[in-house]
């Protein structure tokens, strides 16, 4: 059996980020520091080189008309500088004639061509790689002239030593101070993720049903960003659980009565079927059946509403279109026969940032309240006023009472004049989507009658477009 690899903490994530930027780091300084220590190196001992040619060069003279060499002890002592390396050095005429040196059968000589200046050049002694370098000093007497050439050289052994020295006086320092630096990282991250710890503890010792807002204060900004985003969401969450709740209390506090009337009514029908109050139970018990389905509906439609209200993206709608559609949707024929229902809308589109279908069931409320409880003729329409986008119901008749309108949006909200199938709901959903969408629900008495409008803050063309 496979085991399931543990996933890494945030503390050897940002140890390991750290070494590895430590390393890298590190693997380039020490490419600058042997470069620049060779380089160094190059030119210290270069210097050694020259400075013993150019002494050699000092103690040729000429006598009889021959070029001598009286070799000064400086030259010997700079060399001795090296103490590990093979040298070479010798002096040639003119003609390539050797005057004096270690090796007279052997000559070096650089690949370029011969320069008046001094002149550094790399190539094998006895198998070894070495720097030499190149002096010329030419000579015009009247029995001599021409040009002696000073070939001065070493190997490698000490410049080598001396790069890899100051490497290793350079690399000692800054391997301490990276363990230094991931020994402070460890206590850096474990102190910056201990706000993440508390944090997890307090979710951890949370009663289940605790959906109330986490503190940041004196939290770190960017924990405070999360946990921001965190209590947005559990708010959310909790809209949703309380919804849940509300439905199956609102669904066992409204069901028991219908379902016991229909019970009772159904007794009464079975007992005496042919009999007048038979007859009347049966009437009963289907107006009560088509109560409880119109329940049921709105129930679940509340629910649905306030579920979208929280998860549903914001999307450009056209309020034009929700009225349109509520009242090919709303069958008014049925809900109220022969009542007149108008539909005023303009050319110009009515955007709004929404969710059409949250829209859509409140405008159907609002439209079944003005047919079931209105008077005619019905108006439903959509308009610009200002800066805010009006989507309206208008009937002939004077309103509810002023109560009724006091208690505007909560549940079952019901007056002596609403009628056994009324349930209570349909402004409970007009009221909670307006609030989802930065809306208000306005009433208004005129003239003509009784308003009810959803105002919501207008979105542009380019955002409906």
């Amino acid at each position: 059996m496979v085991k399931p690899t543990l996933p890494h903490s945030l503390t050897s994530r940002v140890l390991s980020a750290v070494m590895l930027i430590l390393v890298l780091g590190g693997v380039l300084v020490g490419l600058s520091i042997w470069a620049n220590g060779r380089l160094a190196a190059r030119q210290a001992y270069d210097r050694l080189l020259l400075g013993a040619a150019s002494d050699i060069a000092e103690s040729v003279r000429i006598q009889d008309g021959q070029p001598i060499v009286d070799l000064p002890v400086s030259a010997f002592e700079l060399l001795a500088q090296a103490p590990d390396d093979r040298i070479y050095y010798a002096v040639r005429g003119p003609d390539g004639r050797f005057i004096t040196g270690l090796d007279p059968d052997t000559v070096i000589a650089p690949p370029q061509p011969f320069s008046q200046s001094a002149q550094y050049f790399a190539a094998d002694l006895n198998g070894e790689p070495a720097r030499f370098v190149r002096v010329p000093r030419l000579f015009a007497e009247r029995d001599f002239s021409g040009e002696v050439e000073i070939v001065v050289g070493q190997t490698l052994l000490a410049r080598r030593a001396m790069t890899a020295g100051l490497m290793l006086d350079a690399l000692l320092p800054m391997a301490v101070a990276g363990a230094l630096l991931l020994i402070m990282s460890w206590f850096v991250t474990r102190s910056a993720l201990r706000p993440l710890e508390a944090m997890s503890d307090d979710l951890i010792r949370r009663d289940p049903y605790d959906l109330t807002p986490v503190a940041s204060d004196g939290l770190p900004r960017e924990l405070q960003v999360m946990i921001a985003a965190m209590n947005r969401f559990m708010g959310r969450l909790d809209r949703q659980v309380l919804s849940m709740r509300n439905l199956i209390a609102d669904t066992a506090h409204q069901l028991r009565t219908p379902v016991a009337a229909i019970r009772v009514q159904a007794e009464i029908a079975q007992a005496d079927p042919e009999s007048p109050a038979g007859r009347r139970a049966l009437d009963r018990l289907l107006n009560r059946t088509r109560s409880l389905g119109k329940l049921l509906d709105q129930l679940l439609s509340r629910a649905m509403v306030i579920h979208r209200i929280d998860s549903a993206p914001r999307l450009p709608v056209d309020l034009r279109e929700v009225a349109l559609e509520a009242l090919e949707q709303s069958d008014h024929e049925v809900i109220a026969p022969g009542v007149e229902v108008h539909l005023k809308i303009g050319e110009n589109p009515v955007w709004v940032q929404g969710d059409a279908f949250s829209l859509g069931e409140a405008t159907k409320n609002l439209l079944g309240n003005a047919l079931r409880h209105g008077k005619a003729p019905i108006s439903i329409g959509a308009s610009l006023d200002g800066g805010r986008a009006v989507l309206w119901v208008r009937d002939s008749g004077p309103g509810p009472e002023t109560s009724v309108s006091a208690r505007l949006g909560d549940r079952f909200n019901r007056n002596a004049g609403s009628g056994e199938d009324s349930s209570g709901l349909g402004l409970s959903i007009v009221k909670s989507t307006a609030e989802a969408f930065d809306g208000t629900v306005e009433m208004t008495r005129t003239d003509d009658g009784f308003r009810v409008s959803l105002n919501f803050p207008a979105a542009t063309e380019g955002t409906g477009a």
